[in-house]
């Protein structure tokens, strides 16, 4: 089975859920020469000027402004903690990680006139670039879970309660965020407790202790926490949080271990964004590798 978001579903503003990702390529595109920038490549260079800077929202499709006005609108601090309350006792199933991803495929988007690849071959896209490139083992195996949180929308979740770059709630937003304007519409952009620099967290407080946007990566985080190395969670949990790895916002609330790990978000955040091609993996001939690669990490059946 396959899904088709209805076009008159407001909680389904995208055509499909890689128009997102397509708005973060034009936002952030691919370094030249291939690397990941240490400083953002587009969108806060100093040659930029702020009419330049946001072409890039006045030229995205109306589907991505009306998704990242839902966002923004209906993404507040009680909102991310509620999910958080909701989801995070992984008590909605329980199966393997290729089982997931199989599981993943009724999310394959029939309104979408660009590609009919399932969301298990643009899993496989992401890790097998990785395994070409001889990451480790580990990193292979984070490329091919990192959007299984998606799952959410199987569950109800509109598209603005999963996909979307994530930001902290419960303190100022920032203006490196996208499409910032829209905050105002946010019950919390009144409430002077979760308007200053630090809001409700404390200076150098650690990631671990913000309560970012709710989304996918929050969820794959929570579901693999107990099985990847440190690096490969920092990219679970933080590859959808550009204004920090792509904007350098919110250091403030960093702490020791965020600014070593930062640089591990980084290198992911090219695979994540620029492996997708209309060439389709062989799932049935890659299944066996990764089906030992995943033995190698997790157990038979997880919780979710």
């Amino acid at each position: 089975m396959s899904i088709t978001p209805p076009t008159n579903d407001p909680n389904k503003p995208l055509q499909s859920l890689e128009e997102w990702e397509d708005f973060m390529k034009v936002r952030y595109p691919e370094p030249k020469d291939g690397e990941t920038p240490k400083k953002p490549a587009v969108g806060y260079a100093p040659e930029k000027t702020e009419t330049e800077f946001r072409n890039y929202e006045a030229d995205a499709r109306p589907t991505v402004r009306e998704f990242y006005r839902l966002n923004h609108t209906n993404q507040t601090h009680e909102f991310s903690l509620a999910k958080r309350r909701e989801f995070l006792g992984l008590k909605r199933m329980t199966m393997g990680v290729w089982e997931a991803a199989e599981y993943l495929n009724q999310l394959v988007d029939d309104s979408d006139p660009d590609t009919d690849m399932s969301q298990l071959e643009h899993l496989l896209q992401t890790s097998e670039q990785l395994r070409r490139d001889g990451r480790p083992r580990w990193m292979v195996l984070t490329g091919f879970v990192h959007d299984l949180g998606k799952i959410l929308c199987l569950w109800g979740e509109p598209q603005w309660a999963v996909v979307g770059d994530t930001f902290p709630t419960g303190c100022a937003y920032s203006d490196k965020i996208v499409f910032p304007k829209f905050f105002e519409a946010n019950p919390d952009s009144r409430d002077p407790r979760y308007q200053t620099r630090n809001g409700v967290y404390t200076e150098g407080c650690g990631l671990d202790a913000v309560a970012l946007s709710w989304g996918h990566d929050e969820y794959i985080y929570h579901v693999c926490k107990e099985y990847l190395p440190m690096e490969g969670l920092y990219m679970l949990r933080y590859h959808s949080f550009y204004p920090w790895h792509r904007e350098e916002q919110y250091g403030h609330l960093c702490n020791d271990q965020d600014r070593a790990m930062l640089k591990w978000v980084r290198e992911f955040n090219p695979y994540d964004l620029y492996t997708k091609s209309h060439t389709k993996p062989d799932a049935k001939a890659l299944r066996p590798y990764y089906e030992e690669l995943i033995r190698e990490f997790f157990p038979e059946k997880i919780r979710w």
